[in-house]
């Protein structure tokens, strides 16, 4: 016979309204006795039923999240599975569900989203990306719904909840790393420009070469998709040049990883030939050879701090605005090394 919820009071020694407010999770309930009835909860096998209690609350229990889009290519970064890991525990301490957007183009993106927002489909949302024109965050701004962004906002700053690395800094500090081994030659291998993270790394990057008085040439400066792909037809396009770079700083793990690949395939050495410095130190990382030196952004902490930010958002609509700060730190291992050690006039023929 399936449990009730006044058979989880009576093992409980509470009333049943308690039991409500422990499924809630009511701030006005004491831990311990939270405890004791989830204790019963679990001895019963009872499970609440979140339709009716939805119906009744006028909520969900569901975060509906945001991607830049759902295509292939977004999917094959490590980012992605190691952010949503975050979001999850962070939804799953407050027994929120999530929702994700499945549309391809930004069209069927911004449709998706008007369609969960005006269909009460989901309580708050998490874009996981931010833009530098972005449409579904006007939307989402002029409906005031609950929505934390992870990255920094192009736009509005101070009046959005943002969860995000000092991206400018973390590129400040790779550049410097590079600078500090004897190298002045060094490219910088970036993503999509209309996405703010590569637009703070590169203006870290250049400010880091400023500071030590290098010029920075605009031919040492290649975009590409986030994916190992573009890592490889970056690494092209900067072989070829007359004065090629000795060092690299990469704005991904998996370009990265596209980037080796390239030069082990043409027969160039890290670090003895080249150095590369990378971001987001996820496992592929530590096991691509040589191993990478990469920044630790910390990908789990920044979806975790997006989902338990966000609730507090839905729960309390005077939540004030946010910007939450995940620190950065290097992560050193074999793919950086001394001027000295490369051939900077050493050419390749693609």
């Amino acid at each position: 016979m399936t449990a009730t919820i006044k058979d989880v009071a009576k093992l409980a020694g509470v009333s049943p309204s308690t039991v409500s407010r422990v499924i809630a999770n009511s701030s006005r309930i004491s831990e311990k006795t939270k405890k004791k009835v989830r204790d019963a909860m679990k001895q019963l096998g009872y499970h609440p039923n979140m339709i009716a209690r939805s119906l009744a609350s006028q909520t969900t229990q569901t975060i509906g999240l945001v991607a830049a889009s759902s295509n292939d290519l977004v999917f094959q970064n490590p980012f992605f599975p190691t952010v949503l890991r975050g979001i999850s525990e962070g939804a799953h301490e407050k027994q929120y569900s999530l929702h994700m957007t499945t549309g391809k183009t930004e069209r069927e993106i911004y449709e998706d989203v008007v369609k969960m927002v005006q269909g009460r489909r989901v309580d708050g949302l998490i874009l996981l990306y931010s833009k530098v024109e972005d449409p579904v965050l006007g939307y989402l701004m002029e409906r005031n719904f609950p929505f934390v962004v992870i990255g920094k906002p192009f736009k509005h700053v101070e009046e959005i909840t943002h969860v995000d690395n000092d991206n400018f800094r973390a590129a400040k500090d790779v550049t410097k790393h590079l600078v500090d081994l004897g190298h002045e030659r060094i490219a910088f291998v970036g993503g999509n420009l209309n996405f703010v993270v590569t637009v703070d790394r590169v203006l870290g990057y250049e400010k880091a070469l400023r500071d030590v008085g290098i010029e920075m040439r605009n031919e040492y400066v290649v975009h590409e998709e986030f994916v190992r792909e573009g890592g490889q037809e970056a690494m092209k396009e900067l072989l070829s040049l007359d004065e090629p770079p000795t060092a690299l700083v990469v704005a991904d793990d998996l370009m990265a990883l596209g980037v080796l690949n390239t030069l082990n395939e043409i027969g160039m050495r890290v670090p003895e030939d080249i150095s590369v410095v990378s971001f987001n130190n996820v496992m592929l990382a530590e096991m691509s050879r040589p191993p990478l030196t990469s920044v630790d952004i910390n990908i789990f902490d920044l979806g975790f701090e997006s989902a338990r930010n966000l609730i507090q958002m839905i729960e309390n609509p005077k939540e004030p605005v946010k910007r939450i700060i995940i620190p950065h730190n290097l992560v050193k291992r074999d793919s950086c090394g001394p001027l000295e050690f490369s051939n900077p006039n050493q050419m390749v023929q693609f």
